[in-house]
């Protein structure tokens, strides 16, 4: 029969205020006070300025009125990519078995280590020591059954901790927790719940499926339901590579020209073609996302006679869709530009000859990348986003193969 470690083998390992803490590291005059990453909207802070009330996405002016000491630094997205790729690496050092969430939280399967690494807190212990050694962050680990449950178990343990729950006691631990640690759990949902004096998890578990049902429909419902009770059977699975990826920037309420629209729709698909060519992946779909001045949403999208990373290519058809919106954005403002490439597959997948212009094309992306590389992003850009700000282009999780 197994033991209880044999059952609880899930690891949520999650860096602790990962931006904020990459500061830290790198300058010590940072350490142990208030750090506050972003200026007009908090991206991060330390557990200092937690401490006073700050917290991610608050205005940065109240967030100084709450913290008046705290040190505001920009964001240096490059140096927050490489610390993810770091720790990443001592993950699947770590085991095979990772399921990355975001760059800077992952699973982790060790149920079939224990022969040659230990018990799966043992191996959690070790984990969080190379990170700290090797990269040089604090991380949190949770250790349960369950996927949902090694999640809540690093929140509570926060920070730098480690909490493994036993299996024989899921629901005490549970239990007692407040509503909003129940994942998907927000602020609308956490407050129809209070609503109906339901505070807890274990208050959750007791209403019944069919009322939660009723309270929040079929699918919230049900969900909550299962995980008040613990009920999550999803395996960790391997990070597969990517299906899409994307770029969208908000534009505010301001007025924009057709010409500012082109040159920003430009811009944001020379990145997703860098990214596309990085990552030796072409797309067969673009995918144009608008919100307009009204709060109304529209989605337009191109499949491609066939899959290309050629920049020219996919800004050609994103500007067809644009080009199609035009009377709507003319009429009611747009607020939001977003562009995704879907339908992703790797560029040794497809055929290689191209028409002349297509090759001469991909030459030039190809030699744009290399400059861009050597001499930074913005070293080599089109005339109509020279006197334009570098918008923030925010880590994603490393798409290996």
């Amino acid at each position: 029969m197994p033991t209880d470690d044999d059952t609880a083998t899930i690891l949520h390992a999650d860096l602790d205020a990962f931006y904020a803490s990459v500061e830290q590291r790198d300058d010590r005059r940072l350490r142990g006070r208030p750090v506050i990453v972003g200026g007009g909207v908090v991206l991060a802070c330390s557990y200092e300025a937690k401490a006073r009330g700050v917290r991610t996405a608050m205005n940065g002016r109240q967030a100084r009125a709450l913290c008046p000491r705290a040190i505001v630094v920009p964001p240096r997205m490059a140096a927050y990519s490489q610390a993810s790729k770091d720790v990443f690496a001592v993950f699947r050092d770590t085991t095979p078995l990772v399921e990355g969430i975001s760059i800077d939280e992952a699973f982790l399967e060790v149920g079939g280590l224990r022969r040659i690494a230990g018990t799966p807190v043992e191996i959690a212990a070790r984990l969080r020591e190379r990170v700290a050694r090797e990269v040089g962050l604090p991380i949190t680990v949770g250790v349960a059954r369950t996927k949902f449950l090694a999640k809540v178990a690093s929140g509570v343990a926060k920070p730098d901790g480690l909490l493994r729950v036993a299996p024989e006691a899921e629901l005490e631990f549970l239990h007692p927790l407040p509503v909003r640690r129940l994942w998907g759990v927000g602020a609308v949902t956490s407050e129809k719940l209070h609503a109906l004096g339901i505070r807890t998890v274990g208050e959750v578990a007791a209403v019944g499926e069919a009322a939660l049902v009723s309270f929040l429909g079929r699918a919230g419902g049900r969900h909550l339901h299962a995980l008040a009770h613990n009920r999550d059977p999803r395996p960790v699975r391997a990070t597969e590579r990517r299906r899409s990826i994307g770029s969208q920037q908000a534009l505010g309420r301001r007025p924009r020209s057709d010409d500012e629209l082109d040159a920003l729709l430009a811009g944001t698909l020379d990145r997703l073609g860098r990214r596309l060519r990085d990552g030796h992946r072409v797309c067969r779909t673009v995918v144009l996302r608008l919100r307009f001045g009204d709060f109304t949403r529209a989605t337009r999208s191109h499949t491609l006679p066939e899959a290309t990373a050629h920049t020219a290519t996919l800004l050609a058809a994103c500007r067809d869709l644009l080009g199609a919106a035009t009377p709507t954005i003319h009429e009611r403002g747009l607020t939001l530009l977003g562009v995704s490439l879907a339908n992703l597959a790797d560029d040794d997948a497809v055929q290689l000859a191209l028409p002349f212009d297509r090759a001469a094309g991909a030459a030039l992306d190809s030699t744009l990348d290399e400059l861009r590389a050597r001499f930074g992003a913005r070293s080599v850009t089109r005339g109509t986003l020279l006197h334009t700000r570098a918008p923030l282009e925010v880590p994603l999780l490393p798409d290996d193969p």
